[in-house]
């Protein structure tokens, strides 16, 4: 049974990790096509800055690819560093919009670019979050899927209830990623609980990220297009 699990494990961060990673960087690089074809500029940044904000998704990438090979506590620690190397990036973004809503004049930015500068910003965050929760609990896929989870970072309703779960039930990605996209709706947990100050602390940067990417440049955006 261990075994089924590792296994299942190693094909869930080999195949379905990576995919969402690609997804990411595929917005982020749909975005920066967007903007220089039709010449949106950020505070006087052409949109070949997106490029550069996606590189790290793409370094993760590579980083998932390796780490199939190395199951040791340095290979994870490498992994938790790549990724909030890509929080880092797409907040670099984020701080880019949020500077231009500020400085520049509402002729200056189309309610289009606002709306679609702040969509990908969100989704890239909320599936880059998804995994940070996925590589998190219980120190990641594949320690639970050796040890189970024995001091788990968030709690599931599963968890409370075994007889909500089917049999031989576990969390995958796409239950982490759910968390992601709920708690960035909601700036608050909504089905599953954190456990951990890690935890915590996560959500929370998740959620202010998520604040300033929905309230302030949908509420410009609306303010655009009334005028």
């Amino acid at each position: 049974m261990a075994s089924d699990e590792l296994r299942e494990a190693r094909r869930e961060a080999r195949g379905e990790a990576i995919v969402f990673v690609l997804v990411a960087a595929g917005l982020l690089i749909a975005l920066a096509a967007t903007s220089l074809a039709f010449g949106w500029e950020l505070v006087g940044v052409e949109g070949w800055v997106w490029f550069l904000i996606c590189l790290p998704e793409l370094a993760l990438a590579g980083v998932m690819l390796l780490r199939e090979r190395a199951d040791d506590e340095r290979a994870h620690e490498l992994l938790q560093l790549s990724i909030s190397f890509v929080v880092l990036g797409n907040l670099a973004g984020l701080v880019l919009l949020v500077t231009a809503l500020l400085t520049e004049k509402s002729s200056d930015l189309t309610a289009a670019q606002l709306l679609l500068s702040g969509a990908t910003v969100w989704l890239a965050n909320v599936i880059v979050f998804g995994l940070w929760f996925w590589t998190l609990d219980s120190g990641g896929p594949l320690r639970r899927a050796l040890v189970g989870r024995r001091t788990p970072d968030f709690r599931f309703p599963q968890d409370e209830n075994r007889d909500l779960a089917g049999e031989g039930w576990y969390p995958r990605l796409e239950d982490y990623v759910y968390v992601a996209l709920t708690n960035a709706i909601a700036f608050s947990p909504t089905d599953a609980m954190p456990l951990t100050r890690q935890a915590k602390a996560l959500m929370a940067l998740e959620a202010g990220i998520s604040v300033a990417a929905v309230l302030l440049v949908a509420a410009r955006a609306v303010n655009v297009l009334g005028s």
